[in-house]
């Protein structure tokens, strides 16, 4: 069994932007060698998340709807109060995401659906340059 560490390094535009990640992680996987194991995505921050879903236009329209619909920017939060940045929405909406995921591979490939990709979801109200770090555990 190893254990294989790397990471993604990436600028946000902030304000809900989606980016599809997976063939970065598709690369990096390619890159260990490893044919079965798991990977654990990671994004550093408390104002971005990582999740999985149908990476096309619209969806990614509905999905920034529905976060300000649950979770709305222009209200007030304690966050802002305590710290006049006015992102308390973006901690909130990244807590309901979560900051990781684990994802199986076999024979070198995620064990993804068809139309499955990972995305990082950055929620905070400004540019961001984001680290996300990928380890892998599994065999060769």
């Amino acid at each position: 069994m190893e254990i294989i560490n790397s990471q993604i390094n990436l600028t946000t535009k902030g304000n809900t932007d989606i980016i599809d990640i997976t063939d970065k992680v598709v690369q990096e996987l390619t890159n260990t060698k490893l044919k079965n194991g798991n990977v654990l995505i990671f994004v550093e921050g408390s104002t971005a998340g990582i999740t999985t879903c149908e990476f096309e236009a619209g969806l990614a329209k509905d999905l920034k709807t529905m976060f300000e619909k649950l979770i709305p920017q222009e209200i007030n939060y304690n966050h802002n109060n305590a710290w006049g940045d006015g992102n308390g929405h973006s901690h909130l909406r990244a807590s309901l995401i979560g900051c990781s995921l684990a994802i199986p591979f076999t024979s070198s490939n995620l064990c993804l659906g068809t139309w499955q990709q990972v995305i990082l979801i950055d929620f905070d109200n400004r540019p961001r340059k984001r680290t996300i770090q990928l380890q892998f555990i599994g065999k060769k």
